[in-house]
């Protein structure tokens, strides 16, 4: 963050002035009216910060001429040193939003996370471990400072206003999900999502039963009831703990070398018209395709070796992580 270095300059000057004048006065006291060391300071700080205590003593003349220099070149210190710590914050906060909003102009194809609640955070931390490119909407100041911590890209306003959507990039986004604390908010966001980028992919989060359903008709391509999730997940944890401990290993990338990935053929693929078993995914990056998704809705789950990959279509795969991470250019050009 670049600061006018004048205006650092400035500061410290006013600091070192405030001091000085604190000694001045410490010592001027001392020596004046022959008081302690502790009770010159006192006196002093009491004088230049104009609270109106009462002389510790009653004052000489001479300590009345130190007093009256005090006031006014204390509150002159404190005035120049304070304006130019306000401008040094003010400066800080411009840089901080010119930043931001340089960053939020460039960014595409990344996904909008509405809500840095418990359940955004975690989204958050996951998209951020698999090196995805996000966007944080949020308009608590507390939560906004966490995401200053965090160094996390945001923009602070009402998910479910346009303009934010707009502004955290919605007409280039690949994706987001609405996990603001009311199903009526993110009802709202995937109205105005969709509205704004008609072929947005979106998730949502619904708490009551029926709000599934309403999500659904605005426009969510997936539903997630947490309650709901986290019950069938505690379950399948203890009845096949070793199988969830895997999924959660392949899907997180954690603890195993493999991962799982999905990619769309587009029309320009080398991919596009060739089988599996003629497609260099097993042969030569050792990548297993373990369901097709058709273009025209049919899943495959554990496609045959004869299976045409055809435009449009979804691969599931799994295989090394960084065999995966090419995948995305393999389905272009190979």
């Amino acid at each position: 963050m670049k600061i006018d270095s004048n205006a650092l300059t400035q500061l410290k000057i006013g600091l070192v002035l405030i001091v000085a004048i604190i000694i001045i006065g410490t010592v001027g006291y001392a020596f004046i009216e022959g008081w302690t060391l502790f009770e010159s300071f006192y006196m002093t700080i009491i004088t230049i910060s104009t609270t109106g205590f009462k002389e510790l003593k009653p004052l000489s003349r001479p300590g009345m001429i130190l007093t009256a220099f005090l006031i006014i070149s204390g509150v002159l210190a404190i005035a120049y040193t304070g304006g130019r710590g306000i401008q040094i914050l003010v400066e800080a906060q411009f840089f901080r939003r010119r930043r931001m909003n340089k960053k939020l102009g460039s960014i595409a194809e990344h996904y909008i996370v509405c809500g840095f609640g418990r359940m955004g955070r975690v989204i958050c931390e996951e998209l951020y471990q698999n090196g995805q490119p996000f966007v944080v909407v949020e308009n608590n100041s507390v939560k906004i400072e966490r995401l200053l911590e965090m160094n996390y890209l945001f923009f602070e306003g009402d998910a479910t206003a346009d303009e934010t959507l707009l502004a955290a990039g919605i007409r280039k986004a690949k994706g987001l999900v609405s996990v603001l604390d009311s199903d009526a908010q993110n009802v709202f966001v995937v109205l105005s999502a969709k509205e704004l980028n008609p072929d947005i992919f979106i998730v949502a989060r619904a708490v009551d039963e029926g709000t599934e359903s309403k999500l659904l008709k605005a426009g969510a391509n997936r539903v997630v009831k947490p309650y709901e999730l986290g019950g069938s997940r505690m379950v399948h944890l203890l009845l096949r703990p070793g199988v969830m401990d895997f999924i959660d290993g392949v899907a997180r990338n954690r603890d195993v070398a493999i991962s799982l990935e999905e990619v769309t053929i587009p029309e320009n693929s080398k991919l596009a018209g060739k089988t599996l078993a003629d497609s260099p995914l097993r042969k030569e990056w050792n990548i297993i395709v373990i369901a097709v998704s058709k273009a025209n809705g049919k899943f495959m789950y554990n496609p045959s070796a004869a299976t045409t990959i055809e435009v449009g279509d979804k691969l599931i795969a799994i295989g090394e992580a960084e065999s995966l991470k090419k995948l995305d250019s393999l389905c272009l050009k190979y």
